[in-house]
Order: structure tokens, then sequence, then C-alpha cells
């Protein structure tokens, strides 16, 4: 399973940007996606997740402000950024697990940079 994530780029403060992360290959069911982010010198930190039935966790830095979705028929996880600021400015990376059987597999995209001026 391969994921590739867009959306990212340059944005001023107080702006929005949705992320977007669309999973391909062979694909048996996709359990929990989620968003997670890595700024310079930092170490990559959860920002949210969504189970397969729709419930969210979210890092208590962007509560209010970002909102992920999912459509699970199109294998693809949304990040809705409203609000953003300086510090958001990371890396941002997609998650997906899959179980299949007894094994549970972890996927990780590419990443998308999203950088907030001031």
């Amino acid at each position: 399973v391969q994921l590739q994530a867009s959306g990212g780029g340059l944005m001023q403060a107080g702006g929005s940007l949705r992320l977007s992360c669309s999973a391909s290959g062979t694909i048996f069911r996709l359990d929990d996606m989620g968003w997670y982010r890595q700024a310079p010198g930092k170490q990559r930190e959860l920002v949210a997740t969504i189970t397969s039935s729709g419930s969210t966790n979210y890092a208590d830095s962007i509560k209010g402000r970002f909102t992920i979705s999912r459509h699970s028929a199109k294998n693809t996880v949304y990040l809705q950024m409203n609000s953003l600021r300086p510090e958001d400015t990371a890396v941002y990376y997609c998650n997906a697990d899959e179980r299949i059987g007894q094994r549970e597999y972890e996927y990780w995209g590419q990443g998308t940079l999203v950088t907030v001026s001031s």
C-alpha cells in the first residue's frame, strides 16, 4: 500500500490549507488513518487520527482549528487546517493501519511541507 499526500504549501498566519492523502495498491481494509507532523529539530508528533467508524482524536495544540475526515470508499483522509499559526510549520505525514488476520501493517506517506509565515 502506498500513501500519497498533497496540499501543503506556503500560507500566511490565519489562513487555511487542506491536506489530502490517498492510499493505493492492494488494500484489504484500512483501519485507523491519521496525520502526524515533524517540525525542524523536533520529533514527529501526532496531529489527528480517525478510525474506520469515524471517531476522531486531536492533539491539544490544534483542537478547534484542524478537522480530520475520511472518505473510506476512496481510501482517502483529509486534514482541514484553519487559523494557521507559524508554529504549525512542519512536514505533515499521513499514516494508515491495516489489519489482515492476525497481522497489523502500518503505512506512511512521503510527507508534505506546510510553511506558515507570520
